[in-house]
């Protein structure tokens, strides 16, 4: 395992560089990028089709800064200064405990002063530079594509919001016993909280920005698919506790051609420093799982990555708006629904029966599929019908 690149680079070079970059947060950028990149493709392709459509926004130049303009960057820019120059005089405590220091309150007022001053600074040059005797109203047209940006932003804040508080109503005993610490952890993310409130953020920001739900959910359905498979990834390599229950049986014949942790692994190095001590090992993360377990993690990565194939092949077939997303709902919830048959997790008792949460959200999930493509269908052949 692999709990941050620096290890990844050691074990490849042999050269011990501190990085503060964790393997799971860098596989989450990376996810989220790969989101981004085919979600701009599929509006660009739809905006061709005449599908989507741009929209004008008036917008008022010429102004000087305000002072709510200056306040805010000010403020943003202290709490860059406050904490940067914290980690860099402190570099040995920001590599061994990144989140730690960025989440806590220490930091350094001179770091924090310099940095709202040129904060300021940089916005105050920025509407100088613009700055026009009589300020007026440029009216712009801005594509869905352009708004990218913005909606991985929202997409990413909402969507950690919503794992969190998915994660911690399903964990009601480790969040009493360490409310904060739960909190701030970017261990414990449960991803169907993640695409719930994700979802109905983006939705309503595409909204405000007249992109049709309907197409920007089809637009986004195989990026998540893309994004959840490499995610995966990055639980498998950090060892963050997404594996499954104990395998102790013999890999069968038919996987001997593949490596032996594919059918059960230990995860030696687990970023959460579970189970027992690995013999000779010094420093942190040297424990590794008292019993072989499923690494369900790389098994949906692989599943989830071949089902981003299909739904990304899928999508230039699939004309009715709503439909893709809705094949994308019935995928996601198959797949969880099965993983969690070898996935530890938290289950709830319910009339004598143990179930998960990610099984109960996933068989909703693949109801709501069968549903949308029924309806999504019927209005596309009535809609057909009137024109006729």
């Amino acid at each position: 395992m692999y709990p941050t690149i620096s290890d990844l680079i050691f074990d490849l070079t042999g050269l011990n560089i501190p990085l503060p970059i964790q393997s799971f947060g860098f596989m989450m950028a990376i996810s989220f990028l790969l989101a981004a990149y085919t979600l701009s493709l599929e509006l660009k392709r739809k905006e061709g089709l005449g599908l989507i459509k741009p929209v004008t926004i008036k917008t008022l130049i010429g102004e000087k800064a305000s002072l709510t303009e200056l306040l805010i960057s000010f403020s943003i820019g202290f709490i860059v200064g406050y904490k940067l120059l914290y980690a860099f005089t402190h570099y040995t405590e920001f590599v061994a405990d990144t989140q730690g220091v960025l989440l806590s309150s220490e930091g350094s007022f001179l770091g924090g002063l310099l940095g709202g001053a040129l904060g300021a600074y940089l916005k105050y040059r920025e509407k100088d530079r613009q700055k026009l005797a009589k300020p007026e109203w440029l009216s712009e047209e801005i594509h869905p594509y352009q708004l990218v940006g913005n909606i991985t932003i929202i997409a990413a804040v909402s969507g950690l919001v919503g794992a969190k508080i998915f994660h911690n109503l399903e964990n009601l005993d480790d969040f009493a016993k360490d409310p904060w610490g739960s909190l701030i952890s970017f261990s414990g993310l449960t991803m169907y909280g993640g695409l719930i409130l994700g979802a109905v953020a983006v939705i309503y920001y595409g909204k405000k920005n007249n992109i049709s739900p309907l197409h920007l959910t089809d637009s986004a359905a195989p990026g998540l698919m893309l994004s959840y498979g490499t995610g995966r990834i990055g639980c498998h390599v950090s060892g963050d506790g997404d594996w499954g229950i104990v395998n102790t049986h013999a890999k069968p014949a038919w996987l001997e051609f593949l490596p032996d942790w594919i059918w059960s692994y230990q995860y030696p190095h687990n970023v959460l420093s579970e189970g027992i001590p690995i013999p000779g090992c010094e420093g942190r993360h040297c424990m590794m799982l008292p019993e072989p377990v499923f690494p369900t993690p790389f098994y949906e990565a692989v599943i989830c990555i071949g089902l981003f194939f299909v739904l990304w092949s899928l999508r230039k077939h699939i004309s009715i708006p709503g439909v893709l997303f809705s094949v994308y709902l019935i995928f996601n919830g198959v797949e969880r629904f099965f993983i969690e048959k070898i996935r530890v997790n938290t289950k709830y008792h319910i009339s004598g029966h143990a179930i998960t949460q990610a099984e109960i959200i996933s068989v909703v999930l693949i109801i709501l599929g069968i549903i949308g493509i029924i309806i999504f269908r019927k209005m596309a052949k009535n809609r057909n019908t009137s024109l006729t």
